[in-house]
């Protein structure tokens, strides 16, 4: 539904998006990932029309965005980081305000309708500065929604919520996913992992990564590594153990003052779990803990942005 080649945007002499390229699909929720600075909220703009490219294009449905600006608006809503709320208008109002101006039919009729989606009618006669953040950002989607637009570009839409605002928010996004193409940028992983099907992570401009967030974690974590404590030796005899065992690639120490412990890497398919186990037991060593992890989507996302900028762009 979505097509970027070489979108390129520079603020004087620094070049915040570099010639990056992407395809987004129909239906899906696309979490655009990357440290302060990356490129996430030129990027965000340039999608929804508020900022032109230097360079490079961006398609909906074949429809260049650059030569039909208005009717781009029409299908895409936009979520900033800062809801351009009005504080001193109470929320109805206000959405009559926004349905006024993007010329709705029908217009209480739609307010009813996304009041109910966004879970707002309980606020809506509530003045916005009233409102606690969580619910101002719904506020703020309301705005981008009223108009039932098939793209929702969102901007750190949980940025400053309390865990249970962020709930909130992550299942509204996912529920808004079933019948919308959603774009979102964050810094909170566990979202990204739990609400999109899809990641893109941008680090000084260009695209470091863009696939399926469960491909992307699978490819990434065919290196597993197994967290293992045993007592009945010491580090040094835990380590031969566990070098001589078909898989390890690699064993290093874990800070523990009552246990042998130690971290190690597998490669590939192997599951060296049981070959450990045998190995153990054959010792005559009591094995406390054994426990394998897969990369996460954190690890996958620090080792591909490591030394980026930290101011935001």
């Amino acid at each position: 539904m979505i097509t970027v080649k070489g979108l390129t945007r520079s603020y004087g002499d620094f070049r915040a998006v570099d010639e990056i390229s992407f395809t987004i699909n129909e239906g899906e929720i696309t979490g655009l990932l990357g440290p302060n600075g990356a490129g996430k909220t030129t990027t965000l703009r340039m999608l929804s029309g508020y900022l032109k490219p230097d360079s490079g294009s961006i398609l909906y449905d074949g429809v260049n965005a650059a030569e039909d600006p208005i009717g781009i608006k029409k299908i895409t809503g936009y979520l900033p980081e800062s809801a351009p709320l009005y504080g001193d208008m109470m929320v109805f109002d206000y959405l009559c305000y926004i349905a006024e101006l993007r010329a709705i039919d029908n217009a209480p009729d739609r307010i009813r309708e996304i009041a109910s989606l966004c879970r707002i009618r309980e606020v809506m006669h509530k003045n916005i500065s009233e409102l606690s953040k969580g619910y101002k950002q719904r506020v703020g989607i309301a705005h981008a929604m009223i108009h039932d637009p098939a793209v929702l570009i969102l901007d750190e839409p949980t940025s400053g919520l309390d865990p249970v605002e962020i709930i909130e928010i992550r299942n509204l996004i996912k529920e808004l996913g079933k019948k919308k193409t959603v774009i979102l940028s964050t810094h909170i992983l566990p979202e990204v992992e739990a609400t999109c099907s899809k990641v893109i992570i941008i680090n000084r401009g260009r695209i470091v990564a863009d696939d399926a967030t469960s491909k992307l974690q699978s490819s990434a974590g065919r290196d597993r590594s197994i967290i293992i404590r045993v007592s009945g030796t010491g580090y040094e005899g835990l380590e031969s153990m566990l070098r001589s065992v078909q898989g390890v690639d690699h064993v290093a120490a874990i800070d523990d003052s009552e246990l042998a412990s130690a971290i190690v890497t597998v490669s590939g398919d192997t599951d060296a779990r049981a070959d450990i186990f045998h190995a153990v037991c054959s010792k005559g060593w009591v094995l406390y803990e054994m426990k394998q992890e897969h990369t996460s989507l954190e690890n996958i996302f620090r080792e591909l942005t490591t030394g980026g900028e930290n101011e935001q762009i």
